[in-house]
């Protein structure tokens, strides 16, 4: 019999160390939409011949999804399909949610026929609430038939599974074409299906797909919009180095930026644009942070491409704001009787200019290319790429460390921005803001490595500030956009409700300011968490 570890055997008096959790199975898994013409030259390029390790096959698949009539799986991230391939029937539960973009937990069991059998599944292990379901409270809400033909293919160190997918979702009398290839990994790293994506990328144009064909199917059956994404608290501990603190801060803005691509691809409200724009600032700042501790050049192209993708999206959220926030505000507070619904009409061919400009760059093959990459970049671990020796000591140090470091150098900025706050003028006050709103996405990141108390005492200052200084920055905002309205034709109605606006804000704005000069000086006044 083979000797157990000494760190695995009970002291007398002791409990026994608890088992190690069961993983459950997982599919890892990128999807790229491409044109049915691209789907075929990518299917017959050299690349995939000179890669793959078989000649490949072709399946259909005609599947139907299952929920109750409340959706209650689906609520649940979960999603319940058989699937017919020729003769074989096989009962599918996938679940969503697991942090990475790429990830889904899976399991499959074969079935005898077509008949949906719950109890062939693994119920205790996938838990609530499919393991309280019986099988006659489900019914049929989707159907899904593909054609796949499939490939394996040796890239990069790993195996991958390349699937190249043609066919249709239905919903009753709805339907959805699907032209897909799914880059399955079966073994080796996830950086590997990014890589091929951009060597995929390279052939033809194609576009990161981070819905399922379930969330496809249930958006067609209940004509639902994708929901924006908001940024999730970074998981990292005490235990962890900086480097492991850098992948998961990375990580979790990647997974913000690829959830919100469908919601604003499909127009499902101003709160996409606006949280795909916060997920690419913070982006931009955890690289500067980053950039502070760690000057690698393989993260200059990416802050470039952040850069670039965020200015796009800029004046969608500032007409957004305009037409949904500013006018309707201003009308609730006591100008209903000056016009303004002149301001929306006009605004409106502004709004759909600005949003046909962020379609096309989300349909930009640079677009792809930035987005494959940073992901690449996360798995790789690439900011350790060219660094010295000592530059490397850093990221093997404690995450706690350079959480302080990184803080206390970004605080000082903002200090230093706000020096003479009375006299600063509007564009060293937006500076400042641009400081602040760094300094606050800084401390959020690294906040589960400090005591809690102080770090939300700390943080509701900040934000109290940034909101009062917000104020004058959306009214100079709406002053550029009414200089818009105000060009050409316009006539002497919308110069009236554009002056209204002017002076209403122009009277907030002093009203703000004398709050304003309090909440600087709470803030300069404040202890650093950190400290």
């Amino acid at each position: 019999m083979d000797a157990v570890p000494s760190e695995e055997v009970a002291k007398p008096g002791q409990a026994s160390p608890p088992a190690p959790q069961k993983q459950p199975p997982r599919e890892i898994e990128l999807k790229l939409a491409v044109s049915p013409e691209a789907l075929e030259i990518l299917r017959g390029s050299e690349l995939v011949a000179r890669h793959a390790r078989n000649r490949g096959l072709t399946r259909r698949l005609d599947a139907v999804y299952y929920d109750t009539p409340d959706r209650l799986l689906d609520r649940n991230g979960l999603a319940l399909r058989v699937r017919r391939s020729g003769k074989r029937h096989v009962q599918t539960v996938k679940r969503s949610g697991s942090g990475d973009p790429l990830a889904r937990d899976e399991w499959e069991v074969a079935l005898p026929d077509g008949s949906l059998d719950l109890a062939l599944l693994p119920l205790a292990e996938i838990g609530e609430p499919l393991a309280g379901l019986s099988s006659g409270q489900l019914a049929p809400v989707f159907a899904t038939r593909v054609r796949r033909r499939l490939r394996r293919l040796d890239f990069a160190g790993a195996l991958i599974e390349i699937a190249f997918d043609e066919g249709a979702i239905e919903a009753g009398e709805n339907s959805l074409p699907v032209s897909e290839i799914e880059l399955e990994l079966k073994e080796g790293e996830a950086a590997a299906l990014y890589e091929l994506g951009l060597a995929l990328l390279d052939i033809a144009p194609l576009r990161l797909e981070t819905r399922s064909k379930s969330a496809r199917g249930y958006g067609l059956a209940f004509s639902r919009p994708p929901r924006a994404v908001k940024a999730k608290p970074i998981e990292i501990g005490a235990h962890d180095n900086a480097d492991a603190a850098i992948a998961a801060i990375l990580g979790g803005i990647h997974g913000q930026l690829l959830g919100n691509l469908a919601p604003v691809a499909l127009r499902s409200g101003p709160e996409s644009v606006h949280q795909m724009r916060v997920s690419l600032r913070r982006l931009r700042s955890a690289l500067s942070v980053l950039k502070g501790e760690v000057a690698s050049p393989a993260l200059v192209p990416i802050a470039q491409e952040a850069k670039r993708f965020g200015q796009v999206l800029g004046p969608a959220r500032n007409w957004d704001v305009f037409i949904t926030q500013t006018v309707p505000d201003i009308e609730a507070a006591g100008l209903d009787d000056a016009g303004l619904a002149v301001l929306r009409t006009a605004a409106e061919p502004f709004q759909a200019a600005s949003y046909a400009a962020v379609q096309d760059c989300l349909g930009d093959p640079r677009t792809s290319r930035f987005l494959l990459s940073l992901g690449a970049l996360i798995q790789r671990r690439g900011w350790r790429n060219g660094l010295a020796s000592e530059t490397m000591a850093v990221l093997a140090g404690p995450a706690a460390d350079f959480a302080a470091r990184a803080l206390a150098r970004v605080h000082r900025k903002a200090l230093k921005g706000g020096r003479g706050f009375g006299r600063l003028d509007a564009g060293a006050r937006h500076e400042l803001r641009l400081a602040l709103k760094k300094l606050r996405y800084t401390a959020e990141f690294f906040l589960p490595l400090f005591d809690g108390a102080p770090a939300r005492k700390y943080l509701a200052r900040l934000a109290r500030l940034q909101e009062a200084l917000g104020l004058a920055n959306d009214a100079a905002t709406t002053q550029h956009l009414l200089a818009e309205l105000r060009g050409g034709t316009a006539g002497a109605e919308l110069h009236f409700a554009a002056g209204a606006v002017h002076g209403w804000q122009c009277r907030q704005a002093v009203e703000a300011g004398r709050e304003l000069k309090v909440r600087w000086r709470k803030f300069e006044g404040a202890t650093p968490f950190w400290s």
